[in-house]
């Protein structure tokens, strides 16, 4: 059956981080605007931060961010001096009225930071924003960058969650991706993170990269679980050239097809499953303990641009070139460009603010629907118009039509709640895109939903 539904839906869909998606922000959104919104927070607000290092030594060839290649250190030093000027701009806007409960650097390789200027950044949020004792405080690691200073750094810097992208540990499919990183090393930095009190630690896998088999995936989970992450990540290798002129590098005739593509995320789910790890909407796992896990029992897990999330905070705080914020007004990115933002940060008050938008109640209850859907495979009518009134009965309509016209048990209706089946669950994205206003009117191409 799966082999009718993979070729019937496997068009390409947003993996739903947000709604609506970047590709349908504004590029007509200024400063002011964001400023306004940043005093317009109410006192007692929580916020959580996400710092954005776009530079590595090294490009990998599969990579979908925002990063720029750099063997030089000059150039992060330069951004660096910008960063500090964005965080004291923004947290002077907010006050000292908010709490930061997590706090996520991303990239890019926030571990080629040196030592010192991982002092020196703690020491910036510091002086501008009030930082929970209890905040989260994750970083994403390459273990190619790392010693045992950078360690030590971190620990001080206050990690309590370390972010570890594995891909696949085959030598063949890691020369294909550009990404040499052996089991030992993987296993050394998850070992030394642990020692030095990190809390949680979570890999990363991919499904769909060239050379990959259920050969490759069955070993690559088995040294996974050897590790015993508190979560993995699944995520299905999104090849958009188009996008990102060096995934041209990737020799496409040695991709999976997407039944491959199928096959593999089936196999690994699989294996996480029968080994203790419990699945956590589309793609992650999480132990029984984990946070995640129990976020996913009580019906509190959340969605944001790091993918699934138990953040709860009141706004996100997008800092440095490229990050997208949201608010409780809506969205905004800064630019993309390293360049771009420090010449804006500089010249212009200390915001690069290039694109956002502000959120109409029909995206804000589309948007509701689509995370609930992505995180709980369903949602409650009766819900929906207890959140948002009259205009609910609009979207309900339109569910109903999808269960009506769905002839393979996917999306189904059981007393005024709405359930994407078992069968239907690898195609959530698919659904969900069901609700999207904005999909069929944008120019904006995406990977395959399978």
């Amino acid at each position: 059956m799966h082999d009718i539904l993979i070729e019937k839906l496997k068009r390409p869909t947003p993996r739903y981080t947000s709604y609506p998606t970047a590709p349908h922000f504004r590029g007509d959104f200024d400063d002011a605007t964001y400023r306004a919104w940043l005093k317009a927070l109410p006192r007692g607000s929580s916020v959580s931060l996400y710092v954005h290092i776009p530079f590595c030594d090294r490009l990998c060839w599969f990579c979908g961010c925002t990063t720029k290649q750099t063997r030089q250190y000059k150039p992060i030093e330069r951004y660096l001096q910008s960063l500090y000027k964005e965080i004291s701009t923004v947290g002077g806007l907010m006050g000292e009225l908010t709490e930061v409960t997590a706090l996520h650097l991303g990239g890019g390789s926030p571990t080629m930071l040196e030592p010192a200027d991982f002092a020196a950044l703690r020491s910036a949020i510091d002086m501008h924003f009030d930082v929970s004792p209890n905040a989260e405080i994750s970083i994403e690691m390459d273990p190619n960058d790392l010693n045992e200073e950078k360690y030590d750094a971190m620990a001080e810097f206050g990690v309590t969650r370390a972010s570890l992208g594995v891909q696949d540990f085959d030598p063949k499919v890691q020369a294909a991706i550009n990404r040499p990183q052996t089991f030992r090393q993987t296993r050394t930095v998850v070992e030394v993170m642990r020692a030095r009190g990190v809390a949680s630690v979570n890999l990363d896998m991919l499904y769909g990269l060239p050379h990959q088999s259920l050969a490759t995936i069955d070993d690559t989970v088995a040294k996974v679980r050897s590790l015993k992450p508190d979560r993995v990540a699944l995520f299905g290798y999104a090849h958009v050239p188009w996008m990102k002129k060096h995934q041209t590098m990737i020799d496409e005739s040695v991709l999976p097809d997407v039944g491959e593509r199928f096959a593999q995320a089936s196999r690994a789910a699989e294996l996480l499953t029968e080994n203790g790890y419990r699945r956590i909407g589309m793609d992650h796992f999480a132990r029984r303990h984990d946070a995640l896990s129990r976020a996913e029992s009580d019906g509190s897990l959340s969605r944001n641009f790091q993918g699934y999330t138990t953040d709860d905070a009141d706004a996100l705080i997008g800092l440095g070139a490229s990050s997208i914020g949201r608010l409780p007004q809506g969205y905004v990115q800064n630019t993309p460009s390293t360049h771009d933002y420090q010449r804006r940060v500089d010249a212009e008050g200390g915001l690069a603010t290039v694109r956002g938008l502000e959120l109409s109640q029909d995206d804000t209850m589309r948007g509701w629907l689509i995370e609930r859907l992505m995180c709980d495979f369903g949602f409650s009518g009766d819900e929906l118009r207890s959140r948002f009134g009259q205009p609910a009965e609009t979207v309900l309509e339109e569910a109903d039509a999808l269960v009506k016209s769905d002839g393979h048990d996917l999306f189904v209706k059981d007393a005024g709640a709405y359930r994407v089946t078992e069968t239907g669950r690898p195609y959530v994205r698919t659904i969900a895109a069901e609700f999207d206003r904005y999909l069929r009117k944008g120019t904006a191409r995406h990977s395959v939903s399978v």
